[in-house]
């Protein structure tokens, strides 16, 4: 998920009969909860328009499936999401269900306040999912959620300030995407044929989307949290080989000089400005894009470097502690994960879906069909590995470290030894293996 505007202020519209809809794109105040009657669910969540429409029909379908079951969807904005929910939690009325990104998936889990599912869910359940996807709801070895959907970043590309830079083609297939030293090739190649005032390209870690980062550590083959997921690990040619090459997209003015990880202005803002001819960004830009973007574009693979990697974007699905039927709730989890519902919402809504045979078999986006494989082939490349260590119950934690840090490498002058060593304190620090 990428997190421009356009993401982070969708999730607010209203929502139409049958569906039941609590506090009308808001959350019930601290404290007090809507009546819930036998075969009621209150679900939680922000959306774009395409998600939450995937969202209304999945919940009709079940609702039609359970007879006497309504799922109450309150759909709120992303600002207002999380403070919202923890309000909630701590007030002890939290929602039966809500979405949370992975990276957040943690810090609920580990602190008890999601249902283990372990009792809940059909024999084989964890069998739907590639090992990636379930990787990244696991917390001490039990499911605390659902993985939903998947997302990650490509490049998009604007296809006529390419061609003005002599770029004519560009990877087609995942083992062909460019090296780091190719990439640098093609960006220094349209810095040449640019103005001053428009750039090669643009990366999207605005935000708690720092995590995206990560991709080029893992594509270096490193880690940032040993075996244990809490032994920092960065510290390592790996991790130099990645800070050493962000920090060249800024020293190269290869990306706008607010592209830094702390900066208010996105880098998807840029791109459909064509301030940036290239910019990292995830399949749900797709519809948005293609409405809105008045150039030719297209997509391709992120760079590869030792090996292919990638940010495993997306969100999953969870039900409180405190849900108050947790079968009810599992049920609902189990039913949004099956083959046609996660179908129909990850080709509505332009995003990847968790499961093996959806991966395997390939599904078609309803906008630009055409770029489905290039995020496949993309998302594919994330290791259980990776996906594991950004579940961490310390992940929020480890993003404020990360943002401080490479903000400070990337335009605040510290060198690289200095940003390895103040990561690796500062992930110490936050999993408490000080």
């Amino acid at each position: 998920m990428d997190f421009s505007r356009r993401r982070f202020l969708a999730g607010s519209a209203a929502l139409s009969a049958p569906l039941a809809l609590a506090a009308c794109g808001g959350f019930a105040p601290a404290g007090s909860q809507p009546s819930q009657q036998a075969g009621t669910l209150s679900f939680t969540t922000w959306g774009t328009d395409a998600e939450l429409a995937g969202l209304r029909q999945v919940i009709e379908r079940f609702q039609a499936a359970n007879p006497g079951t309504t799922v109450n969807l309150n759909a709120v904005p992303y600002e207002q999401m999380f403070s919202n929910i923890d309000a909630q939690i701590q007030a002890g009325n939290p929602p039966d269900v809500f979405r949370v990104p992975y990276y957040t998936f943690g810090s609920y889990a580990g602190a008890g306040q999601l249902l283990d599912l372990t009792p809940h869910l059909p024999a084989g359940f964890a069998d739907r999912f590639t090992p990636q996807a379930w990787a990244a709801v696991q917390n001490g070895g039990k499911p605390y959620g659902v993985p939903h959907h998947t997302d990650t970043s490509v490049i998009l590309y604007n296809k006529t300030l390419l061609d003005a830079a002599g770029v004519t083609s560009v990877p087609t297939k995942v083992d062909e995407a460019w090296t780091w030293p190719q990439l640098l090739d093609v960006a220094g190649r349209l810095r040449g044929s640019l103005p001053g005032k428009q750039y090669p390209m643009a990366y999207n870690w605005q935000g708690n989307g720092v995590t995206r980062w990560l991709s080029l550590l893992f594509q270096a083959d490193g880690r940032f949290l040993g075996e244990d997921l809490k032994s920092p690990a960065i510290d390592s040619d790996a991790g130099r080989a990645a800070i050493d090459f962000s920090k060249r997209f800024f020293a190269d003015k290869l990306v706008p000089a607010n592209d830094s990880v702390k900066s208010t202005t996105y880098a998807a803002d840029t791109w459909y400005s064509q301030t940036s001819a290239m910019v990292w960004g995830g399949a749900f830009m797709l519809p948005d894009a293609d409405k809105t973007a008045d150039f030719a574009w297209g997509a391709t693979f992120a760079p590869r470097n030792v090996r292919a990697g990638s940010d495993f974007g997306g969100n999953a699905l969870v039900a409180t502690a405190k849900a108050k039927d947790p079968a009810l709730a599992a049920k609902f989890l189990d039913f949004v994960t099956e083959a046609e519902s996660m179908r129909d919402f990850c080709t509505t809504a332009s995003l990847l879906p968790t499961r093996a045979d959806l991966r395997d078999d390939g599904i078609s986006f309803t906008v630009r069909p055409e770029l489905t494989p290039v995020f496949l082939g993309q998302a594919a490349q994330v290791r259980a590995s990776d996906s594991g260590q950004v579940a961490s119950p310390s992940m929020s934690k480890i993003i404020t470290v990360l943002k401080d840090q490479l903000e400070q490498a990337f335009v605040g002058g510290q060198s690289t030894d200095a940003t390895l060593a103040g990561i690796t304190k500062g992930i110490a620090a936050a999993t408490g293996a000080a």
